[in-house]
């Protein structure tokens, strides 16, 4: 084995959307991440295989030199894995000319600690991990190949909630948050049964009139109030405003008007809405409710979080 590298998966508590326009956001790291582990392999280029959390392969590809040392293609980002794959690695050469002696003779194997479905970031735990392998910089790597704010970055090699902001055009701040709440107990992570595309939902965003400051600034205090409340009421006020902000800036209604109106407590959809996971606040154990509506992937606060 020549190195191992673990990036932590992720949640979006706060800011989802409102941080591509810097809104500062709340982020949660997950315990389950991502592994990448670098051996020696016979032959000149770069041997790849991927694992689910179930052991099982869901790509095995192999890259010669030349491939990798290609200038990276303009247009869109390529859909089938392997193309996917070559972009990202061609991207890290770009960034990082060493790095194509460290992929020669060299066999990838990653592995994942959650179902791909769930998206806990299977692809911002990648970029992470290569970035670690290669030196290149994650957020110049994420802006040349997926997108997006870089939250999930930042939450892979942090091990606490953290604030985090980027001003479009600047390096990302990050410092850690003060959330360990007392009522943990009282939180749960609900899948939806369906794992949503980001850059969808922030192409829906971006068709909006631009944020007002005010409005972001409010954005940014929820965040904080979710972070300091002491109690569950004053959790569940500053989600509830939270939820009712977005709902306005996307013209979507929320998780709990569109899926769940009778439910005894409060929700909240957890980065791109309509999918992934949602958080359900609720002094009692929402499980039965959720296992009735036909939702039986339920998790504990302590049981996701790192």
């Amino acid at each position: 084995m020549i190195a191992t590298f673990f990036s932590h998966g992720k949640l979006l508590l706060s800011g989802e959307y409102a941080v591509l326009d810097g809104a500062r956001a709340l982020a949660l790291p997950t315990r389950p991440g991502q592994w990448l582990e670098v051996s020696e392999h016979n032959g000149p280029g770069l041997g790849w295989s991927s694992r689910d959390s179930e052991g099982q392969s869901w790509l095995e590809a192999a890259f010669t030199p030349e491939q990798l040392e290609q200038p990276v293609p303009s247009g869109p980002f390529p859909i089938t894995p392997e193309e996917r794959l070559l972009r990202i690695l061609q991207t890290v050469v770009a960034l990082q000319p060493g790095f194509l002696e460290k992929c020669r003779g060299a066999r990838v194997e990653t592995r994942l600690d959650f179902p791909r479905a769930w998206g806990l970031g299977s692809s911002s735990t990648l970029l992470a991990n290569l970035a670690a392998w290669s030196g290149a910089d994650p957020y110049a790597l994420l802006d040349r190949t997926l997108g997006g704010s870089g939250y999930d970055l930042a939450c892979a090699t942090s091990n606490r909630p953290i604030y985090y902001s980027r001003i479009p055009g600047e390096y990302p701040v990050t410092v850690p948050a003060p959330f360990d709440p007392p009522f943990a107990g009282s939180l749960w992570f609900v899948y939806l049964n369906v794992k949503q595309d980001s850059r969808e939902g922030i192409a829906r965003y971006r068709k909006k009139q631009p944020v007002p400051q005010p409005l972001l600034n409010e954005i940014s205090n929820l965040g904080t109030s979710m972070a300091a409340a002491t109690d569950l009421t004053a959790f569940c006020s500053a989600l509830n405003r939270h939820e009712t902000l977005i709902s306005g800036l996307l013209g979507l209604p929320t998780v709990k008007e569109s899926l769940f109106p009778d439910f005894p407590g409060s929700l909240k959809s957890l980065g791109a809405w309509g999918g992934d996971f949602i958080l359900a606040a609720t002094p009692d154990d929402p499980s039965g409710y959720f296992l009735e509506k036909g939702y039986p992937t339920l998790l504990a606060y302590r049981e996701l979080m790192a």
